[in-house]
């Protein structure tokens, strides 16, 4: 059987099938949620083994999504990002190859620049204004 009907045969299943399935293909056992959930889940869990997870960014993204918390507008080569702290307007730019930049120097990450600045940690995309909560 291809990944195909693999996944239009889970339409089959009840949900003591599809635990049973879930436990065989995951190792472990399956979430508490409705079979239509698990069956979705399991749909997608049986695809990503087969043609690859998606990217670490975009998971984060879709986990940002799902939680409603916030999500982050991605830096991009040009960018301009101006934040005053007590008094002080900093400037920190983004370079063609994506590389952060501030102070006369090149940092690591948005979040070692607003560190630099504040001397306590600090998420970088929050602290420039990046990171929206987004409304439930």
């Amino acid at each position: 059987m291809n990944v195909e009907q693999h996944v239009t045969a889970l339409a089959d299943l009840d949900g003591s099938q599809l635990r049973q399935r879930w436990e065989q293909e995951m190792g472990g056992p399956a979430p508490s949620v409705s079979p239509k959930m698990l069956r979705l889940a399991l749909g997608y869990q049986l695809q990503a083994k087969a043609f690859g997870d998606l990217p670490g960014p975009a998971r984060r993204k879709l986990a940002q999504l799902a939680n409603g918390k916030s999500r982050s507008r991605p830096i991009s080569a040009g960018m301009r990002l101006v934040r005053e702290w007590h008094g002080i307007t900093h400037v920190v730019t983004i370079d063609d190859h994506g590389a952060v930049h501030w102070n006369g120097r090149e940092w690591k990450s948005l979040s070692a620049v607003a560190c630099a600045i504040t001397g306590q940690h600090w998420s970088g995309p929050a602290f420039f204004g990046l990171r929206k909560t987004v409304p439930s």
